[in-house]
Order: structure tokens, then C-alpha cells, then sequence
């Protein structure tokens, strides 16, 4: 296999990591600017700090993922795409999504905002992509599409299919890290047990797509062998844990019922025989 350049300016050192800088501070400091205004508007329903570290750490994992030394890596390297992949698509959205920036927008608007925006997250498109099956098929189900078809090495070769791929790991891994294990409401989420099979699916699909990669079978990645079967193996076990930090926060958030115990009905004196 031949090795694959890219030809995305972003790949360069500081002049593109500007935008990407930018746009991590302002989703960074959006969501500080909210947490405020949330605790302005109800000082009594203190904001969990924890939710605050989750969420800034989504924004570092991404500013990792995309500026130096693993950006330009990504550009040259197979096994360098991997991680940024890993960093963009699993566990960026993992911290993401635990910072539970949906609630938090319900608590900083008003009133008349929060019956909009909750209305939005109950109407029928917004309960389709936040169901587990879904949200599986999306973010598990194009590791397929992606490695073993020409479309990688398509989207690789210009900017836009370049950053069109960063938007789908990061908007699908969201998807999945809140259908699976999200503070935010979401509708149309199942209980804990259909939730974790469905994370299962999601291991078994990106394990088997790791193994085949691994071996070569079908996989359309123009890059040398040793970068593709490397890159596999960052995909399996890094994928394995992102996967078990996903579970164990599904573990952290599952309050099963408990069902109160009934209580005997009272000894009745039986009624004596007349007579």
C-alpha cells in the first residue's frame, strides 16, 4: 500500500491551529459563561463542579486531538489519524456529554427558552437520533464505511472531507456517549439493560473492524502495512477502554428501583365455634 498525504492546510503548525483554538475557547468559555448565569438565576441549585471539570476536559481532549504534535501526525501518519480519531470520536464526547451542557442551558435561559428548547428535545428527529440503535449505527457502524470503502482516502485528500470527518467522529460519538450514559434528558432513551446491550453491539462492531484492519482483509486505507496494522491495534485497545469508561459511567448513573417490602397482614383471632 502506498502512503497517503493529505493536502489540508491544517496539518501545518500555528497558522492552522487558530481556528480550532478559537473555537475550543469559545466553547469553553460559553459554557463557563452559562454555569454564572445559571447560578445567578437560581443560587440555591449550586451547579455540580464536577460537571464543569467533565466538560473542560472534552474541550482539552479536543485540543489535543487537533493541534500539535498530533494534528500534524494524523496528516502523515496512519497510526497518528487513530488517536486524533480515538481522542475525536470516543473520548472527547465521553467528557462532553458528562458535563451535561443540555441541562445547563435549561437552567441559564428563561423560562419561555427552556419550554422551546425542551420542545425541541421531544419533537420526533431529536427522539430518532438519541435512541441507542441509532446512535450505534452512526458512530460504530461507519468504521466500516470509512476504512474499508475508497472513502477514507477521499475525505483525507481535501480539507473539507478532512474536517467533515472530524464533525461526524465528534457529533456521533456525542450521540452515542448520551444515548448509552448522558445526564442530559433524553425522551426516547430504554432502560439500563437494553442500553448496555447496545453497547455491546458498539464493542463487538469496532472490535471486528480493529481485527480485520489488523489483518488486511478489505480494509481501503492507502498507507503501509505496518502504519495500518498499528493503527488497528490503537483503534482496538484504545477503543476498549474509551468503551469501559463509557460503561462504568452508565454503571455510575443506573438508581434501580428498589420495591418496598409488604408489609404481612395482621394475625385475624379466629372466631370460636358456637355452641
Amino acid at each position: 500500500m502506498g502512503h497517503h498525504h493529505t493536502s489540508d492546510p491544517a496539518a501545518g503548525g500555528a497558522p492552522g491551529a487558530v481556528l480550532p483554538v478559537l473555537a475550543l475557547l469559545v466553547c469553553a468559555g460559553g459554557y463557563l459563561l452559562l454555569v454564572l448565569r445559571a447560578r445567578r438565576r437560581n443560587p440555591a441549585r449550586a451547579w455540580s463542579p464536577w460537571r464543569t471539570v467533565a466538560f473542560c476536559a472534552g474541550v482539552v481532549l479536543l485540543a489535543v486531538a487537533l493541534l500539535p504534535p498530533v494534528a500534524p501526525l494524523a496528516h502523515r501518519d496512519f497510526r497518528g489519524h487513530m488517536v486524533q480519531h480515538l481522542l475525536i470520536g470516543m473520548y472527547a464526547p465521553l467528557a462532553l456529554v458528562l458535563g451535561a451542557p443540555v441541562t445547563l442551558v435549561l437552567r441559564a435561559v428563561s423560562a419561555p427558552r427552556a419550554r422551546r428548547l425542551t420542545a425541541v428535545l421531544h419533537s420526533a428527529p431529536a427522539r430518532l437520533l438519541t435512541r441507542p440503535p441509532v446512535a450505534v449505527l452512526l458512530s460504530a457502524g461507519s468504521l466500516p464505511v470509512l476504512y474499508f470503502t475508497p472513502l477514507y482516502d477521499t475525505a483525507m485528500a481535501h480539507p473539507a472531507g478532512h474536517w467533515l470527518t472530524h464533525a461526524h467522529f465528534l457529533l456521533s460519538g456525542c450521540l452515542l456517549a448520551h444515548a448509552v450514559a448522558g445526564p442530559d434528558p433524553a425522551p426516547a432513551r430504554p432502560g439500563v439493560p437494553a442500553r448496555l446491550v447496545w453497547l455491546g453491539c458498539a464493542i463487538a462492531v469496532h472490535a471486528v473492524a480493529a481485527q480485520l484492519m489488523y489483518g488486511g482483509f478489505g480494509v481501503a486505507v492507502h498507507a503501509p502495512a505496518s502504519e495500518v496494522r498499528g493503527g488497528a491495534e490503537i483503534m482496538y485497545y484504545g477503543g476498549d477502554i474509551a468503551e469501559l469508561l463509557l460503561a462504568a459511567a452508565l454503571v455510575a448513573t443506573w438508581r434501580p428501583g428498589r420495591r418496598p417490602f409488604a408489609r404481612p397482614a395482621p394475625l385475624r383471632p379466629r372466631a370460636r365455634p358456637s355452641g
